[in-house]
């Protein structure tokens, strides 16, 4: 496999929101491109182009590992731009907090099918290749490894999609990583509702008549309907009683964010985002993840719902992880609680002191 790096042409500075509100301006993303990708669905790409963003600089001990580098990836749907926020940026890679970006190296892929990399959207439709997790984990080894020349990492985290992938870096590259961070999510094949509700939502799609098996002109109306389920499983009871707290701002809460939503989507993209995971199961294999683990979900997770017991039963074959559940409370946004640093962050604060120095 060949692969090139290249600059983005015209692209907008990235804002790190840092400690007390202060904004530091920097580059805009990257694309790294491989060619001649081949998926595992026996499909191929003359160019995969992978959008990413980086902050802080590479640091190397003398054998000349890196010893800073911190892999962050986002969730279905999502780009690594949803982590330049004052909820998740702000809280940990400001002057002095967790992962200060004057000692850390901080890489934000989007991953296939996703921002500003590779996608149905900007040509193929349904003839883009069908990628998987397995796909995307490659791509974003291939980012790290040949593309920022990253022989090794302090921490791999992710949540929800991203979450998933963890796992999976986890086992299929155990020595690359000095510690894993999942969060919201489970080390297991998706079943029960998590399978239903996104078979639902690919239904709308597909089942829409105006979708014409994914070559239309305009998005069909089965795009909405599919966010709107994803607006449901993803949300916290609590906190949207206290955005709509009556019927009438009830309606236009959900009006407003399913017409804001389905202005940033497209009906393909989706499809294959939410069909990617079809291949997601770690669970044969995790004896294997030999480096600590910190697995972080929270009690109001509709996707992950703590009831089910998996974590209970999957944790204890990974050999060094910890597994903390957090509480509903006040800061916590149900699935969305992943991005909320200041909710977790004193869990990856003890986390971090515990890993070994390079």
């Amino acid at each position: 496999m060949i692969v090139m790096q290249r600059w983005a042409i015209g692209g907008i500075a990235a804002v790190i929101i840092g400690a007390g509100g202060a904004r530091a301006q920097v580059h805009p993303g990257q694309d790294f491109v491989i060619h001649d990708f081949h998926f595992a669905s026996g499909e191929t790409l003359p160019e995969l182009r992978l959008h990413y963003r980086t902050f802080g600089t590479i640091r190397r001990n003398r054998a000349g590992q890196v010893v800073n580098a911190v892999l962050i990836m986002h969730g279905t749907g999502g780009a690594g731009t949803q982590f330049i926020r004052p909820e998740f940026s702000g809280q940990l890679f400001g002057p002095g907090q967790l992962l200060d970006t004057a000692h850390y190296f901080i890489i934000l892929p989007d991953d296939i099918g996703h921002g500003g990399s590779s996608k149905p959207s900007d040509g193929m439709k349904a003839a883009f290749p069908h990628y998987a997790y397995a796909d995307m984990v490659a791509a974003e080894h291939a980012l790290v490894t040949e593309g920022l020349h990253v022989n090794h990492l302090r921490l791999v985290m992710g949540t929800s999609m991203g979450c998933m992938h963890s796992w999976m870096w986890g086992e299929q590259y155990p020595t690359i990583m000095d510690g894993l961070m999942p969060l919201a999510c489970a080390p297991t094949q998706i079943a029960g509702r998590n399978r239903m509700w996104r078979d639902m939502a690919m239904d709308d799609i597909r089942d829409d008549p105006a979708w014409n098996s994914g070559n239309y002109q305009a998005q069909p109306a089965g795009l909405a309907a599919a966010l709107r389920i994803e607006l449901l499983v993803s949300s916290n009871p609590i906190q949207y009683q206290r955005l709509a707290p009556t019927r009438d701002s009830a309606d236009h809460f959900l009006e407003s964010r399913v017409n804001a939503m389905v202005a940033s989507a497209d009906a393909n993209d989706l499809l294959y985002q939410i069909a990617s995971s079809r291949d997601y199961d770690p669970s044969a294999h995790l004896e294997q993840v030999v480096a600590p683990v910190l697995a972080i979900n929270s009690a109001d997770d509709v996707i992950n719902p703590p009831e089910l017991g998996l974590m209970e039963r999957l944790m204890p074959r990974v050999p060094h992880a910890r597994y903390v559940l957090l509480p509903l409370s006040d800061a916590t946004r149900g699935h969305g609680t992943h991005t909320m640093a200041v909710v977790w962050k004193s869990y990856l604060e003890t986390f971090l002191a515990t890993l070994p120095e390079r």
